[in-house]
């Protein structure tokens, strides 16, 4: 049989791994056309790439999709992206009235909702309880080991889940149902003073997420404990924070200074304009774990020792950059790139690379990086988290 020929009359009309001075050559085989245009950086990357960096992106898209009557939800942890050790990340969407069904973890969760609504509830190790309503832009976070249930309002929900151990998996979590239906009925029936006949309809098997009716108003679901309500709030509405306003963009900062229960993660909503850059930095504490909202851009990241990588990411990915490794982004679009940056710490924490320089002695700078009074003069001692200049921004071809 002859072999299967390919139509490379058009080759010209479609992403080549050739850069302008010449390096590389067609792809002619077969490929994946779409992804290419997908990660230009990737099948033509920089020139200033180089050395072994392991890959720091992969797609929610790319994920295994678990669906049941309510909802579904699918996650993205060591097994999708080995590097990313620190924090996992689980999408979930709720159908109105659908249920994440009462659970705990043995990890911390911390959620962004982004769209609809949704009720949360949950109760602490004293008792108290909670309950509250959350919509786009709301944060909540529940501490490892306290039991919790997440329910689709009129509209239904979309929310991100971060919980703070890479090797985390939501469909392996302490479930109510999974309790249940592995313990003696004899023994349920001797814990609640009901008869045994009471527990013949349980679940056989963990529920996950199932189907009900959108609940009624936060006032006739309300419980009064005789313990009180949690002294710390579960939620944490971000939107209403004044962002810090950049030429670039806007950064809204989350950690335990303001949202005091939220104890091993911290975070930064992140705007980059067109044009716009989040500058050149690193993090002191932890490794960096992103969610891409809106937009696209790109990523490099530098790892020293003449190593640096360039990655191209859009809405539904997650990108990850190891501890002070240095990187910057761009967007690379035409709309306004939106994205999360998540660390496990109760603290956010950044090192600006120019704002470094401005703070050291010019004459050091200068010499060691054989630059001009006109560089020396430009650097900021004030840090400016997203960048754009006219005349030396970044657009897309």
């Amino acid at each position: 049989m002859e072999a299967p020929r390919r139509n490379v009359a058009n080759i010209a009309h479609i992403p080549q791994p050739i850069r302008e001075d010449g390096a590389g050559w067609f792809d002619k085989g077969p490929r994946d056309i779409m992804r290419d245009c997908e990660n230009p950086d990737m099948l033509v990357p920089p020139v200033t790439d180089a050395g072994l960096i392991p890959n720091l992106r992969f797609s929610y898209s790319d994920t295994h999709m678990q669906l049941n009557h309510g909802g579904w939800s699918r996650e993205i942890t060591v097994r999708e992206l080995p590097i990313a050790t620190t924090l996992a990340g689980v999408n979930m969407s709720l159908t109105p009235g659908g249920v994440r069904e009462l659970h705990w973890h043995q990890q911390a969760e911390w959620s962004y909702m982004i769209l609809g609504r949704a009720r949360i509830t949950a109760v602490d190790q004293d008792g108290r309880n909670f309950i509250a309503d959350v919509g786009p832009g709301d944060l909540w976070y529940f501490p490892p080991g306290i039991p919790h249930s997440i329910q689709g309002l009129e509209e239904g929900c979309e929310f991100l889940l971060v919980f703070d151990d890479g090797h985390f998996s939501d469909l392996n979590t302490l479930s109510i149902s999974d309790w249940f239906a592995h313990t003696p009925r004899d023994v349920l029936s001797g814990n609640f003073g009901v008869p045994i006949s009471a527990f013949d309809t349980i679940p056989c098997e963990q529920v996950y997420i199932y189907q009900d009716s959108v609940p009624g108003s936060l006032e006739s679901q309300k419980i009064t404990s005789p313990f009180g309500t949690v002294p710390l709030s579960f939620t944490y509405p971000l939107l209403t924070q004044p962002p810090l306003q950049f030429p670039g963009g806007s950064v809204r900062i989350v950690d335990s200074s303001l949202f005091g229960i939220s104890k091993t993660v911290a975070a930064a909503l992140v705007e980059v304009v067109p044009g716009g850059m989040r500058e050149m930095h690193w993090h002191p504490n932890n490794d960096e774990w992103q969610y891409y909202l809106t937009g696209q851009g790109r990523m490099t990241v530098f790892a020293g020792n003449g190593a640096a990588r360039t990655f191209d990411y859009r809405a539904g990915d997650v990108g990850y950059v190891p501890f002070a490794f240095g990187h910057y982004i761009q967007n690379t679009g035409t709309q306004s790139l939106w994205f999360l940056e998540l660390f496990k710490s109760d603290r956010f924490q950044d090192v600006s690379l120019n704002q470094w320089m401005a703070l050291t002695p010019p004459e050091l700078v200068a010499h060691n990086l054989h630059v001009g009074p006109d560089t020396i003069q430009a650097l900021r001692k004030e840090k400016w988290s997203v960048v754009k200049y006219p005349g030396f921004s970044y657009y897309p071809k």
